[in-house]
This record gives C-alpha cells, sequence and structure tokens, in this order.
C-alpha cells in the first residue's frame, strides 16, 4: 500500500470499524433497556411477522376466555333457575299426594289454588331463565348459546355451542306436562302425581344439557389456557431478548468502540509520519 496526504486508507477502514462497532452498542443498548430482540422490522422482518401472529392468537384465546366465562354465568343461572323449579315440582307432588288421599279431610280448594300458584311460579322462573317462551308443549326455547373462544383450526372449532333449542327444553308447566293439572279432587290428583314424576324426568335431561354445556365450556377454557401458554413461550423466544447474551455483547461493545477509537486516532496521526520524509 503506497504512502500519500491525500487519502488516509487506514483512517477510513478504522472510521468504518467505529460506526459499525458504534452500531453494535446502540443495538445492545436497545435490546438490554426494551427487553425485546427484535425493536423494529429491520432486526428480523420474518420473526417479526410470526412474533406478530402468535401474539393476536394470544389476544384472541384471552378474550375467548372471557367470553367462556360469560357463557358459564349464563349457564349457572339457567341452572340455578331449574333449580328452583325442581323445588318446586317437589312442593307439587306433595300437594298432589295429600289431596290424593282418601283419608284427606280437609278443603281440596284451598290446596288446588296452592298448586295453581305454584304452577304460575313455574312459568315465571321459566321464562326468567329464557326456557319458557311460548306456551303449552309447542313452546320453543328461541336460541341456542354459542360462544366464541379462537385459537381453532376453523372458526367452526374455534367455537362452542350449547343447544337448547326445542320443545324438550322448555321447562314452563305446559312443557314439562303440568300445565292443566290440578288437586281439586282426588282423581285429578291423582293424574297430576303421574304428570310430575314424568316432568321431574325432563327436568332433569334439560339439567343434563345445562351441565354438559358448562363441562364443555371448561374443558374449552382449559385448552386456550394452554395454547396461550405454548404461543406466549414461542412469541418470547423470537420476540424478547437474551438478557445474559446482550450484556456479554455490552461489555464486548464497549471494548471494540474503545479500541476502535484508539485505532482511529492512531491512523489519523499516521500521514505526520511522511513529513519526515521531507526532512
Amino acid at each position: 500500500m503506497s504512502l500519500s496526504f491525500q487519502t488516509n486508507v487506514t483512517a477510513l477502514t478504522a472510521e468504518n470499524n467505529l460506526q459499525v462497532n458504534s452500531n453494535f452498542q446502540s443495538q445492545t443498548i436497545n435490546q438490554l433497556t426494551s427487553g425485546y430482540r427484535i425493536n423494529s422490522s429491520g432486526d428480523d422482518a420474518a420473526g417479526l411477522a410470526v412474533a406478530n401472529g402468535l401474539r393476536s392468537t394470544v389476544n384472541e384465546l384471552t378474550q375467548g376466555i372471557r367470553n367462556a366465562t360469560d357463557g358459564t354465568n349464563i349457564l349457572q343461572t339457567i341452572d340455578g333457575g331449574l333449580n328452583n323449579i325442581s323445588n318446586i315440582l317437589d312442593q307439587l307432588k306433595s300437594l298432589a299426594t295429600q289431596s290424593a288421599s282418601g283419608t284427606f279431610s280437609g278443603n281440596r280448594a284451598t290446596l288446588n289454588q296452592e298448586f295453581t300458584t305454584l304452577l304460575t311460579e313455574i312459568d315465571r322462573q321459566a321464562a326468567n331463565i329464557g326456557l319458557g317462551s311460548g306456551t303449552g308443549t309447542s313452546a320453543q326455547y328461541n336460541a341456542s348459546i354459542t360462544v366464541y373462544i379462537g385459537g381453532g383450526s376453523t372458526q367452526a372449532n374455534a367455537q362452542v355451542t350449547i343447544d337448547l333449542s326445542g320443545s324438550a327444553n322448555v321447562v314452563n308447566s305446559g312443557g314439562l306436562g303440568i300445565g292443566s293439572d290440578a288437586v281439586d279432587t282426588q282423581a285429578h290428583a291423582l293424574k297430576a302425581i303421574t304428570d310430575i314424576t314424568a316432568a321431574v324426568q325432563g327436568l332433569g335431561l334439560t339439567q343434563g344439557a345445562v351441565g354438559t354445556g358448562q363441562n364443555s365450556l371448561n374443558y374449552a377454557v382449559s385448552l386456550a389456557q394452554s395454547q396461550i401458554t405454548n404461543a406466549s413461550a414461542s412469541e418470547s423466544s423470537i420476540r424478547d431478548a437474551n438478557i445474559a447474551q446482550e450484556a456479554a455483547n455490552l461489555t464486548k461493545s464497549q471494548v471494540l468502540l474503545q479500541s476502535s477509537v484508539a485505532a482511529l486516532a492512531q491512523a489519523n496521526a499516521a500521514p505526520q509520519a511522511l513529513l519526515k520524509l521531507l526532512q
């Protein structure tokens, strides 16, 4: 390499290395202070796209768990109403049994009035929990409960549907088959006992459907929580900085930067030695 006053190649090389080491130190400090390996698209464009997709999945599943919690609360409300109706059926059967006995010496009209009042209460409870729309045995529950949780390979797999539609799940007095019953006579009371026994069995089927729905939501939440954990771990491996490694890189960058500054100073001073050739 020739010696020249005009172009100090050594200084240019040292300056370039100084810039590289300075950028390396800045990047290392940025990662250490932010905690992320990827702070801009230029750090890892492909990795950023993957990490963003995983983060989006985590957000979807997190909201999905909230949706499932809301769905569970609705089912618990329905279950509470069904339990109340079950208790009322017990009271109805007691009244019917009392009236059906030939030894009853009281006023059956009084028993029947209480019986009718309890039937009305069943209708009210059923309507409040959404399982008593319409009248008679033809009444239909007007909606199913669909909870979107996310994380599925398709949208159909990402949601849970609890089907409470159909006349089989109508639990008002008509749907249970006891709407026309009475206990004003011994014969009517005997018929009421038979109908109430069937109503208890029918109500149990609806309670089973609600319980199955609650279990389905619980299983879905467990899966979603597992998916959140795994997706978060994958995102962390892509996006998060390795603090131990970056701390070592910081020390390395500081040494290189100091040595680059010293080398540049030496390279800038080198042309002065050429003046001795002119003496």
